[in-house]
């Protein structure tokens, strides 16, 4: 649950993320974080079943492979995860560099491009030396960082809640109502569909868990209820906070939609809410929140690689596995060079290219998102005669995928706007450019490296199946080399 969480990054996810969301829907705030959640929810039970089916550090990659078979496997589990990854771990790099130099005092390096890389490279050379030395100090880390994030977050809110009670709150305070979660009263429609789309972004990550999913007491039951669970917390944890911003700013062009708080609400209400010192250990938190995000990524994609190089849908050498601390160190290394390459690339192309980057992977989330919960009905259909099966393995996740595949079309059709975030290229929203530009290229590099991977592209390492057919198992040899077989 921890890596769940910090994957998420709630603090740093809140922190530029609810403004937008105030500005979208106003006093429905709280009804947006409902209504987005509910996809993410439907979603995370096709993971919980599709693990306790086929516990890999592969995750979706596996089980998408399994169900449509090695090209889309390879494009809809590997590439778009993967793509995302590298684009939001560039992102977290530079987010992290700001907070900490904010924290410090040093705000005026933040637009010191050069800067902000090299610190920014330092960090990821370092959640990948953490990654590298085990799981174990990894997790431990990720439980202090991640309690620091909700102690930041619950002082906030108390703070804020604190003085609208007694009266203390900025000049836009609004008083809390129940009201605020029911979505059928607010009018504009295209409103609250943007902050329901803002809000599946907040809540992305969770499901990086499910990579140390082999490394867990109990693999086929445990991480499943893990992506749940955190899943559950984070509602908790957005609805709590954007009722406490609410009633101690409110959401006029005063309070929270004021330019100068619009896009960095803890930095700019923290303060004032909790005092001074207090208002300094939230901006540190999210600086950490971006930290333990970045750290997750280095954890969780190589063993995606691991279970990618089992199967043969990359080069045997990523397997290897490291004799005394048991991970996955080639592929860890890898991903943090090319970590570094990926936040080297966006800074020279735009140095602030942090909110397009972002703004584009919700295309990714939406995509693979809806792709796993689409597998998991094929999986298991042969079970629908029960209909608990036909409701938790059925209806439930198939829904799931309806409503990501409405929020990627509604997503592409607002980024194809030369208007959306006021930047365009030939006459096209660069977010649009850069969301759909990475699904594009990841067709044409699965066309390109089918010949070089025969193994898994045209002998099937990994054979298509469904619920009835024999269970995968993975067999490690004295040698440490990773085999497959398919048990009778």
């Amino acid at each position: 649950m921890a890596l769940g969480l910090a994957a998420v990054a709630p603090a740093y996810s809140l922190a530029v993320t609810l403004g937008f969301v105030v500005v979208a829907v106003g006093q429905h705030t709280p009804a947006a974080f409902v209504l987005g959640f509910i996809p993410i929810l439907l979603t995370a039970f096709a993971f919980r079943d599709l693990n306790s089916e086929m516990p890999d550090c592969g995750g979706n990659f596996v089980w998408t492979s399994r169900v449509f078979g090695p090209t889309a496997g390879w494009f809809l589990g590997g590439w778009i995860t993967q793509i995302a990854s590298f684009i939001s771990m560039a992102a977290l790099a530079q987010v992290a560099t700001t907070y900490f130099l904010q924290f410090l005092g040093l705000g005026s390096l933040a637009d010191n491009a050069l800067i902000v890389s090299l610190i920014g490279c330092t960090l990821i050379i370092l959640s990948t030396l953490v990654a590298v030395r085990g799981i174990e100090i990894a997790a431990w880390l990720q439980y202090v960082l991640i309690a620091l994030q909700l102690v930041a977050i619950g002082g906030f809110c108390v703070g804020a809640f604190v003085h609208a009670a007694n009266g203390s709150a900025l000049a836009g305070a609004e008083t809390p109502t129940l009201d605020w979660l029911n979505p059928f009263n607010f009018g504009d429609l295209s409103g609250l569909t943007q902050g329901v789309l803002l809000c599946l972004f907040i809540y992305w990550g969770w499901d990086a868990l499910i990579s140390v999913n082999e490394e867990t007491t109990d693999s086929s039951r445990t991480p499943g209820r893990a992506v749940v669970l955190s899943t559950i917390i984070l509602l908790a944890c957005y609805g709590t906070t954007s009722f406490a911003a609410l009633a101690y700013a409110g959401s006029g062009s005063n309070g929270i939609g004021a330019p100068n708080i619009v896009g960095d609400v803890f930095s700019a209400l923290g303060p004032g809410a909790t005092g001074p010192i207090f208002g300094k250990i939230i901006v540190l938190a999210v600086g950490l929140s971006a930290l333990a995000a970045m750290m997750t990524v280095t954890v969780s994609t190589p063993r995606m690689w691991l279970s990618m190089s089992v199967f043969k849908a990359l080069p045997a050498r990523l397997s290897r596995i490291h004799p005394v601390w048991k991970t996955p160190y080639v592929a860890t290394l890898w991903c943090g060079g090319l970590s570094i390459v990926v936040l080297i690339g966006l800074t020279l192309i735009a140095p602030n290219f942090i909110g397009d980057a972002i703004l584009s992977v919700g295309l990714l989330i939406a995509a693979y998102y809806g792709a796993t919960a689409v597998a998991c009905v094929i999986y298991f259909r042969k079970q629908f005669r029960s209909p608990k099966a036909l409701l938790v393995k059925g209806i439930l996740p198939g829904a799931g995928a309806l409503l990501m595949a409405a929020a990627f079309v509604i997503s592409a059709i607002d980024m194809f706007s030369p208007s959306y975030v006021n930047s365009s290229w030939l006459g096209i929203g660069t977010v649009f450019w850069i969301g759909v530009g990475a699904l594009v290229l990841g067709i044409v590099v699965v066309l390109v490296i089918r010949p070089a991977l025969p193994g898994f592209f045209r002998q099937n390492s990994l054979p298509q199946g469904d619920v009835n057919s024999p269970p995968l198992q993975l067999r490690v040899t004295e040698n440490l080399e990773i085999k497959q077989v398919e048990s009778e």
